[in-house]
């Protein structure tokens, strides 16, 4: 089947599903996964079995358009009104998250692993660290469109973006500190307190770099192009975000990061902002989720889903418990609003995005061969389970909030 029919039937099942979704008061969002999981190969073998894996670079571009989104809602003036909430919030939800995970999976995972070579030092344990450390992030592209779609503004639709777009942050330093203790547990080899930091220093500080270096220099063409049509500005968009991404994967360093940083300069030091930003919303958004969130759907494996289906729904609950208490737990040390108490913690539920790129990464390291088979299957299942249930979530919670129109 040409890959451009293909394309085109992703494109039209998202569109409908998303439709569907609407009229029976869900997100759209939502039914563009269902779609993905209709046309998953694994279930009708109606696409290639190889397409999802080689749309790589639709996926990317979708990522970087969706984080440089996130970070147009991260507006001085705006984050400042919220004060030291988002940062409470974000370490909370993020560090409970990683630690509750950590000590679900290495109590729970003897149940469904066994072996003559499995111990607890070499399999369990380390197989919790991974797993901690990708239960931190939340994806934010979820509850972006869900923000979007139903137009909600408000605190509560603020603090939620904002610590989604900072737990990029965390959760790149919980993985790097978590593969190098996993890994030398596994290889018996010494731990090495420097290695755990300068990996995640330089992963985070160049791309926090280069996402500026990127935006001043979006921002002074922008500048100097007076009397720019907005197809121009959305051309310079997505150039900008490619070479942002693409650099950033050359050098090694975070690419959500970098290309999320670069638009927070844009939003922050550009007189444009508001129409650059409104002009992709009017544009290009939708493709962008339709593309991305179908895609998503279509990456699910049904065979590794039923193996290990159980731990799946062990780490949905261990992550959810620790979103919510940490949540809640930093917005009262904060003395948050009491709305921001309440609700908050429905928005962190998403998961995807950036957490399979890391579990890609965890799969590509030799040393995890034994569990990360299990760690992409438990990952990728409960990626799909939380963006389904993450954007009902989220409408539910900003709608109690008063912040959906």
């Amino acid at each position: 089947m040409p890959s451009i029919l293909i394309v085109g039937i992703i494109l039209f099942s998202g569109f409908l599903c998303g439709e569907i979704a609407t009229k029976i008061k869900l997100p759209k969002v939502t039914g563009y996964i269902i779609a993905g999981v209709l046309l998953n190969p694994g279930l009708f073998n109606f696409i290639p079995m190889d397409f999802a894996d080689h749309a790589d670079i639709v996926t990317n571009i979708a990522l970087s358009f969706i984080t440089f989104s996130i970070g147009g809602t991260l507006l001085y003036s705006r984050i400042k009104k919220l004060g030291k909430g988002i940062i409470y919030i974000t370490f909370f939800e993020a560090e409970l998250a990683f630690l509750v995970v950590v000590v679900g999976i290495v109590l729970t995972a003897p149940l469904f692993i066994h072996g003559s070579d499995v111990t607890w030092l070499s399999t369990f344990i380390p197989l919790g660290l991974l797993m901690g450390c990708l239960a931190s992030p939340t994806d934010p592209s979820a509850t972006l469109a869900v923000e979007h779609e139903y137009k909600a503004k408000g605190s509560v639709t603020s603090t939620i973006m904002g610590v989604a777009a900072f737990d990029d942050v965390t959760g790149i330093i919980n993985y790097s500190i978590a593969v190098t203790i996993a890994e030398a547990m596994v290889m018996h080899t010494r731990f090495s307190a420097t290695s755990s930091l300068l990996g995640p220093a330089v992963a985070i500080g160049g791309a926090v770099l280069l996402g500026v270096a990127l935006g001043f220099v979006f921002n002074t063409i922008v500048a100097i192009i007076k009397k720019e049509s907005e197809g121009v500005l959305i051309v310079l968009v997505f150039a900008f975000l490619t070479l942002c991404f693409g650099i950033a994967t050359v050098l090694k360093l975070d690419e959500l990061l970098s290309t999320m940083t670069m638009g927070i300069i844009v939003v922050n030091f550009t007189v444009k902002r508001d129409r650059i930003f409104r002009l992709l919303e009017r544009y290009t958004e939708q493709l962008i989720f339709v593309l991305f969130f179908t895609l998503s759907g279509m990456h699910l494996s049904f065979s590794v889903l039923r193996t290990y289906f159980l731990l799946v729904v062990f780490f949905v609950i261990f992550r959810t418990v620790g979103k919510v208490a940490g949540a809640v737990t930093g917005a009262y040390l904060a003395d948050s609003p009491e709305k921001v108490k309440k609700y908050t913690a429905g928005g962190l539920i998403p998961q995807g995005g950036i957490v399979v790129g890391l579990a890609l990464l965890i799969r590509q390291n030799p040393s995890f061969t034994a569990i990360s088979d299990i760690i992409i299957s438990v990952i990728i299942g409960s990626s799909v389970i939380h963006e389904l249930i993450g954007p009902v979530l989220v409408k539910i919670s900003l709608k109690k909030a008063g912040e959906i129109r």
